[in-house]
């Protein structure tokens, strides 16, 4: 005759005894937070570089008669005389590989006029050559130039 309760108590058993092995896979105790382990070689996290590389130059005419503003942008890391580096390297990360090849000459763009900024970009880029010319004097034109921003100035007119 079976004791009463002895099946729970067993079962209890079983299990402590299925969550003490999943806790012990490999024999050795799962380390604490922050500690170091053999595997480990050190606690402070080696930083990874953010994106792609660049050195560009970016000449400016927002066309309204001003001379032509000039920037050097570098990314990874951010720099130059750039007045945002780190949203210009964002920019190029996000949209730099649709955006920087010019539309192609079979693409269907709405006919609308922007505004008069025009844009150069020319350097390296993840390792490419660059050479990108931007306006905004049709729609696709006008969606390139919304897809750098802030790397191209947000456009005034």
């Amino acid at each position: 005759m079976r004791e009463p309760g002895l099946g729970r108590v067993l079962g209890m058993g079983a299990v402590v005894l299925l969550f003490g092995l999943v806790g012990c896979r490999t024999g050795t105790p799962a380390p604490t937070q922050g500690a170091e382990t053999a595997d480990t070689p050190s606690a402070t996290p080696t930083p990874t570089p953010l994106g792609p590389t660049a050195e560009l130059t970016i000449v400016v005419d927002l066309g309204h008669g001003d001379p032509d503003t000039t920037w050097r942008l570098t990314c990874n890391p951010a720099g130059g005389n750039h007045p945002d580096p780190v949203g210009a390297c964002q920019a190029l990360e996000v949209n730099g590989a649709a955006a920087l090849p010019p539309v192609a000459k079979d693409q269907a763009c709405t006919m609308i006029y922007g505004g008069p900024e025009r844009a150069t970009v020319t350097g390296t880029w993840n390792g490419q050559k660059v050479s990108a010319a931007f306006s905004r004097t049709n729609g696709c034109e006008i969606n390139r130039w919304a897809q750098m921003v802030p790397l191209l100035p947000e456009p005034t007119s």
